[in-house]
């Protein structure tokens, strides 16, 4: 009787699951499957739907700010060409990283660790990913804190404060949250988006050519300086880490068919590059608005984007249009810091799940995203937006240059697996193809930067990190043969198995069912493995990456 007692009870206890996730890490309605592969049955919103919630994050005033910042230095024609130039670089390096996003159902992070860099070289670009995000949530809360503090009269450390607590709400609750909010609050901001211009072509037309000879307000002139041009790219390059919170949406786009090819195509482009069509349209209009409003506000103030919105849509709105102005900025604001929140708390969960081998929940992150950022702007970020974009895009374009160059150049010649490896126990800890191209890439051009090989090369250092990125890549791959893209095949769910993807296996440790591309065989386990708690395992010590494939039962084949 004991001994019946005894198998039973072990046998209860097998089954037992081995870790158990707290409450918010286990909701996948706000986790949002956030380290994972974004299974099939999550993915429930149509490619109308992912490309405009993705396209309400692009809301940003940055972009108003950014562009003026780049006009005012360095004159109408270095700095329209400079921001029209960025916009093709930064729409060119999109496009294949929007369509991987898309197909394999993976974010940001996840891609790069199998697109060259290994599952401990991508910790490097998602704190590079996630100071972007806390970046820009810092400026877009400074515009949001200046436009209280000019309606309301409200300080701007509390501006601030109120500029954080409100997009919390919305980044907690995830993709449903924030699909809605993109959804219903675009009509008003695209009528406020356009308002301005509308009103300035109506009652002084001949402002714009005005602003065509505008030679900025530090003596840089009218006409075209290749040093001035080369600075205000540098800046305006800062913003190719955005394809980094359009992918963050894009993989929850629905499979690829035959009947929905031409409507996902126009949304992963629409959504993905295309974010950057109006985000140079913003660019340039910013740069306009704070031209036009320079004589009255000030050079300080017409950096700041509610002043000249405020001073070009007063005569069409009268006494209204200090209440408007501030309702467009304020939702302009959370649309685009619910992303930044949303998506930096993704990048920093990936950083620290590897580290720690912990995983408390997305949603904690949101509160360490959006912390710092509250800090960068009490410190008052936003008077070195200039200085802290151009520096930072050194960094952000070595790192979407190596990406790219797998994508575009390595896998198509074979050089490294033609699919998305993000699973840790197939993964080698670093890959120098894409770490070591970045890091070269990054060096080299921050040295370029601070005027190591003269004021040409410094004006075009973000460009000669593009370059040295994209030419390492394919040749690393080379030398090093590829080997060290995979520690060992997937035998499980690669892309010549012939099962069904979307069929489920129980994790043996969680004991929870997850879609076949985020399962591992673990041989320590003896069955499979889901990829989170392969990540959070500190005991292994990767014993599956010199130990025979674990079977795992017979999925289902394939149908289509």
């Amino acid at each position: 009787m004991t001994e019946i007692l005894s198998s039973a009870e072990e046998a209860e206890e097998s089954a037992t699951p081995k870790r158990q996730y707290a409450p918010l890490a286990a909701n996948e309605n706000r986790e949002d499957y956030s380290l994972r592969f974004a299974a099939h049955s999550f993915r429930k919103w149509s490619p109308f739907v992912v490309a405009t919630t993705a396209l309400g994050g692009i809301a940003y005033l940055a972009d108003f700010a950014i562009g003026a910042s780049i006009v005012l230095s360095y004159g109408f024609t270095s700095g329209v060409l400079a921001i029209l130039a960025a916009a093709v670089v930064i729409f060119v390096t999109g496009v294949p990283i929007a369509a991987a996003c898309a197909k394999s159902g993976v974010d940001m992070d996840l891609l790069t660790r199998g697109a060259g860099f290994g599952y401990f070289g991508s910790t490097l670009t998602s704190l590079v990913y996630a100071s972007f995000t806390v970046i820009f949530f810092s400026l877009e809360g400074s515009i949001m804190g200046q436009a209280f503090e000019l309606a309301l009269g409200i300080p701007l450390p509390i501006g601030y404060l109120l500029a954080t607590l409100i997009v919390l709400p919305f980044a907690l609750y995830g993709m449903g949250a924030v699909a809605k909010m993109q959804t219903w609050t675009q009509p008003l901001w695209l009528a406020g988006l356009v308002l301005p211009f509308v009103v300035v072509l109506v009652r002084e037309p001949g402002k714009f050519a005005e602003f065509a000879h505008f030679g900025g307000t530090e003596g840089a002139g009218s006409g075209f300086s290749a040093i001035g041009f080369g600075l205000g790219m540098g800046v305006a390059l800062s913003l190719i880490g955005q394809i980094g919170e359009q992918a963050d949406y894009l993989r929850f786009m629905p499979e690829k068919t035959a009947e929905n090819k031409r409507s996902w195509w126009a949304a992963v482009l629409a959504a993905g590059p295309g974010w950057v069509i109006l985000g140079a349209a913003k660019q340039i209009g910013g740069a306009l608005l704070a031209f036009l409003a320079l004589g009255v506000v000030g050079k300080t103030h017409a950096l700041e984007p509610i002043a000249p919105y405020l001073e070009a849509v007063k005569p069409a709105l009268g006494p209204v249009a200090l209440t408007f102005a501030a309702l467009f900025v304020v939702v302009s604001q959370i649309k685009i810091n619910t992303t930044n929140a949303y998506s930096g708390s993704l990048s920093f969960a990936n950083f620290f799940s590897r580290v720690l081998h912990k995983h408390p929940g997305r949603v904690w992150y949101v509160l360490v995203n959006c912390g710092i950022a509250l800090a960068l702007m009490e410190f008052g970020a936003f008077g070195f937006l200039n200085k802290i974009l151009g520096f930072y895009s050194n960094v952000a374009i070595a790192w979407i240059g190596a990406v790219c160059a797998d994508l575009v150049i390595a896998k198509p010649l074979g050089l490294s697996p033609r699919y998305i490896e993000f699973k840790r126990a197939y993964l080698h800890k670093i890959n120098p193809v894409g770490f070591g191209s970045m890091v070269v890439a990054s060096a080299v051009s921050i040295a370029a930067y601070f005027g190591a090989f003269g004021p040409f090369l410094a004006a075009f250092s973000p460009l000669l990190a593009l370059v040295i990125a994209v030419v390492l890549v394919p040749a690393l791959a080379v030398v090093t043969r590829g080997k060290y893209y995979l520690a060992r095949p997937n035998t499980v769910a690669g892309p010549d198995t012939d099962v069904d993807l979307r069929a489920t296996h129980t994790c043996s440790v969680c004991g929870d069912p997850y879609e076949l591309p985020d399962v591992a065989d673990c041989a320590k386990q003896d069955g499979p493995i889901c990829s989170l708690c392969c990540t959070l395992d500190n005991t292994c010590h990767d014993l599956c990456q010199t130990t025979g494939p674990v079977a795992l039962g017979l999925p289902a084949v394939r149908t289509t």
